[in-house]
């Protein structure tokens, strides 16, 4: 029976303890069978970068002769935050006339900045109703019925 005990013990610490691993994840653009080194200035093209790396994960807002292939690995432990282990961003542009390759630039982490987002929401012009307001609001407002004199396109009597 203390066997039994035991057993029932490790296997329920061994369950708990693997609910603390982190569970990793790959987003974005993941570079398989594609090297985005492979990609040469002045040879490529965007036919050719598109069939050597595939669709890219944004294109330029302002400039659409610029490529992003970006991708980042992320884990996430049990009741905590996400954490970015690693993120990789390949831009690739082209000459706007001949479409050919001008730059490959390769960023990671290091080169990324972090943004401090403003939380203040934008209000709403209007009346603010009370809780009260909002639950007698319709208490004592009636419904006309509809006649042909009430309904949009109807024909208002002469």
């Amino acid at each position: 029976m203390s066997n039994f005990r035991t057993a029932l013990i490790v296997a329920a610490t061994v369950a708990g303890l693997s609910a603390c691993a982190p569970t990793v994840a790959r987003q974005g653009y993941q570079a398989v069978d594609a090297n985005p080194k492979e990609v040469k200035v002045g040879e490529d093209t965007k036919s050719t970068v598109l069939s050597k790396l595939g669709s890219p994960s944004a294109i330029s807002t302002f400039e659409p002769n610029t490529w992003y292939y970006v991708s980042q690995i992320t884990s996430t432990t049990t009741y905590h935050r996400p954490q970015v282990n690693s993120r990789d961003v390949t831009v690739v542009s082209f000459d706007p006339a001949s479409e050919q390759v001008t730059a490959v630039k390769a960023l990671d982490m290091a080169d990324g900045r972090k943004i401090a987002f403003n939380d203040r929401e934008t209000p709403t012009r209007g009346r603010e109703l009370t809780v009260l307001e909002q639950l007698l609001g319709n208490v004592g407002r009636t419904v006309m019925p509809n006649t042909e004199e009430n309904q949009p396109g109807g024909r208002r009597p002469d």
